[in-house]
């Protein structure tokens, strides 16, 4: 029996016991969930017009907004907190809290004009002075920050610091001049310096002073996070009084509660409970091809050149040859159970214009280049062994990384594959220490290219989680820097893809199907860039 049969005889068992947990389930369905609060109170949350209850896999692991990383504690962190840009639907930069801003000729500097009457989450004026706070304390490395503002925005804006010219007028000072700098910082969420200069970071982790739509009431580790509408924020109207996260890391469960009404909208519909969804009268199923991109990252640090594998994949005709060896439109029929194309770079293929194509899944290639680079099998039919390490509970819950696993296996690559807590993967990642093979998956963007290759701006920023040191492509960034002509960025960009395509520092998969399953009663429709937006 085949690798795929075996997981398609598993999904149909699964689906058994999903089947009867949603009957017993949905005979309580008249009983509504009961949460008690710090205060002992009982808190009812039901289904009514003024508040939405969304679902996610994992709690937020940080509400402090100079740390916040994951993608799931982004989509709570930005109904706290507002940026001075942000990012339409459509891709689109459009003013936030700023109303206007404007690059000093050599580009250098960025001058933000705040809007009038923005104000703090106690009702005090929101000015330049927390704009340059924000900026500055994400960037100071006593705090030891790991999140995305400083592990991938400050280094990628270059930022170097912040002049507050008067209450509403704020600049940025960056090393260089960035073409994308605006899209960078539309993700930087600003927070107001007053309270977070009396909290410890411990506090600020758990105690967020919002700025944006909606500000917390309440949130119980591992059980649930309750917003309610920030009365001082005035530039938006929000759809909701109250939005309830909660934390349910079971896909079957999610779905359960979804089906029993007691959850208006869950994220990460796993592939064995679309069909229910589908199939049942009060939810429906939304899919979006998102700008995450999912890849098998090959750590080059030294310390895993000492094993057979990790010295392997030190040579780039080797990182080449596994590329052949994926068959990923079958891993996302089979396993995501959504279709999906294979990536050809990393960047996301609306905004990709470098004519790379992908590469297609063939096997024999693949063993005919590792027995070209000096790696053929051995007697044992082994060419060298390589351990994959990924979350249990992204990507395909494992599923994906067996695969993936197995078709190295069968090209002479033996495989081990290492499913961790996301907890512990996370910092492994972060810290450049996961591998030698690692799934991993980052955010792209709907509106940059140069976004998307940002994630590897310098060779030791924090999202070069490979460790790649490819001279050429590094040294473009230079030139980037050098012309704010579009034709010339854009053949500059040409080249950096097809070096990053040669050097396969990732082993390319695809653009994660994000898969969303939605009450009946909610009107929602997904974004690409997996912000959950309740305007």
């Amino acid at each position: 029996m085949s690798y795929i049969e075996r997981k398609r005889r598993r999904r149909i068992t699964a689906l058994v016991s999903v089947f009867l947990a949603l009957v017993a389930l949905m005979w309580l369905a008249g009983v509504r969930r009961k949460h008690v609060a710090h205060s002992g109170q009982v808190v009812q949350f039901t289904a009514d017009a003024n508040t939405i209850v969304i679902a996610q896999a994992n709690d937020a692991d940080t509400l402090d907004p100079s740390d916040v990383g994951s993608a799931d504690t982004l989509n709570v962190a930005r109904m706290l907190f507002g940026t001075l840009y942000d990012v339409s639907p459509q891709g689109e930069l459009q003013p936030f809290l700023a109303e206007s801003y404007q690059y000093s000729d050599d580009g250098r500097d960025i001058t933000f004009k705040l809007r009038p009457g923005l104000a703090c989450e106690d009702g005090s004026p929101l000015t330049a002075s927390d704009v340059a706070y924000s900026f500055d304390r994400a960037a100071n490395p006593r705090n030891h920050f790991t999140g995305n503002a400083s592990g991938f925005l400050i280094p990628s804006i270059g930022y170097e610091g912040s002049h507050v010219i008067d209450p509403l007028t704020v600049s940025i000072h960056t090393a260089k001049y960035n073409p994308i700098a605006i899209g960078l910082i539309s993700e930087m969420l600003v927070m107001c310096r007053q309270p977070y200069e009396h909290m410890s970071l411990r506090e600020a982790s758990t105690h967020p002073s919002a700025t944006g739509p909606y500000r917390l009431a309440e949130w119980v580790h591992d059980d649930r996070i309750v917003l309610e509408r920030n009365p001082h924020f005035k530039l938006r109207q929000t759809r909701y009084e109250r939005v309830v996260w909660r934390v349910i890391p079971e896909g079957s469960t999610r779905t359960a509660e979804l089906l029993a009404g007691d959850v208006d909208l869950i994220t990460q519909v796993p592939p064995d409970q679309i069909d229910a969804i589908r199939n049942s009268e009060t939810a429906k199923v939304e899919t979006v091809t998102s700008t995450r991109r999912v890849y098998v990252g090959f750590n080059m640090r030294k310390k895993f050149a000492d094993t057979d594998g990790g010295k392997a994949i030190q040579d780039p005709r080797v990182r080449q040859a596994l590329q052949y060896a994926i068959d990923v439109p079958t891993i996302c029929e089979a396993l995501l159970r959504t279709p999906c194309s294979r990536a050809a770079t990393l960047v996301v293929p609306r905004n990709d214009h470098s004519g790379i194509a992908p590469t297609p899944f063939d096997p024999d290639r693949a063993e005919k280049l590792l027995d070209a680079a000096g790696y053929p099998r051995g007697k044992d039919g082994v060419r060298f062994h390589l351990k994959l390490q990924a979350p249990r509970t992204l990507y395909g819950d494992g599923n994906v990384a067996q695969a993936i696993g197995q078709y190295l296996t069968d090209i002479g690559v033996e495989t081990e594959v290492d499913l961790l807590d996301l907890s512990v993967y996370v910092l492994l990642t972060r810290q450049h220490e996961a591998g030698p093979l690692f799934l991993l998956g980052t955010g792209g963007s709907t509106w940059s290219a140069l976004y998307d290759m940002s994630d590897l701006s310098t060779q030791d920023s924090g999202t070069n989680y490979t460790s790649w040191h490819d001279g050429l492509f590094f040294a473009a960034w230079k030139d980037l820097e050098q012309t704010k002509d579009p034709a010339q960025q854009q053949e500059i960009m040409n080249g950096m893809l097809r070096e990053f395509h040669e050097g396969a520092p990732w082993l390319m998969l695809y653009f994660q199907p994000d898969v969303y399953g939605v009450s009946n009663r909610v009107h929602w429709t997904p974004r690409a860039d997996e912000f959950i937006s309740l305007y």
